[in-house]
């Protein structure tokens, strides 16, 4: 093996490396931060992830959504999809340096306003991602069987990112907040994290991965 084919087969490892572990970080970000609060503090549920922020899991929740930005901006996919991958990163971690505000608080109004558009610009960007990037096929090659499998997952994890994306709004429009007590807020944010988290674990071909030739 030539040195030159030495280091391209290291960065493709360092590539998948890089996806497995943001794949890891958004399935497992939704239970770290319920067991650690049931753990560092008492059981119950908060009314969405950002609310966390505001628990014993603090540091948790803003190290998380950090990494992932850090993770998403050295993304490397097909060259135009470097713009994606900042965006998403600045999406990321605007949603861990402005957090859902606490209703007491002064600055409530504007914090929410930037937390909700945050994080809107995110789950949007995390869905592109899997339904168009992670699609993606060299026109030079034709497509493993795995590969088009993965394409599946991807689509699937997409449309279930804009699906809770838009039960949360239809959620939002409900008069009195009649269903806040079963945390609708919480439980689409985590299957839609989660669902993201999925898409990038196969990204990295940790499910899926193709096989090696016989």
């Amino acid at each position: 093996m030539s040195q030159q084919s030495g280091t391209d087969v290291s960065l493709v490892r360092s590539y998948l490396t890089l996806r497995k572990s943001v794949g890891i970080i958004g399935i497992s970000l939704p239970f770290v931060l319920v067991f650690g609060k049931w753990l560092f503090e008492s059981p119950g549920i908060q009314n969405s992830i950002s609310a966390y922020y505001y628990t014993g899991v603090r540091n948790i929740f803003v190290g998380s959504l950090c990494a992932i930005g850090v993770f998403l901006f050295s993304y490397r996919g097909y060259k135009s999809d470097g713009p994606t991958g900042i965006l998403a990163s600045i999406f990321s971690i605007g949603v861990a340096l402005f957090p859902t505000a606490p209703e007491s608080s002064a600055s409530a109004g504007v914090i929410g306003t930037l937390h909700l558009l945050f994080a809107a610009s995110m789950f949007l960007t995390l869905a592109y991602f899997s339904l168009f990037l992670f699609t993606k096929t060299d026109p030079t090659k034709t497509p493993t069987p795995r590969k088009l499998q993965r394409n599946s997952v991807y689509r699937v994890c997409g449309f279930v990112i804009l699906g809770c994306i838009l039960i949360m709004f239809l959620g939002g429009l409900l008069p009195n907040h009649s269903i806040d007590a079963l945390h609708p807020t919480f439980w689409l944010e985590s299957i839609a994290i989660v669902a993201f988290g999925v898409s990038w674990l196969v990204k990295g071909e940790a499910i899926l991965g193709d096989l090696p030739p016989i």
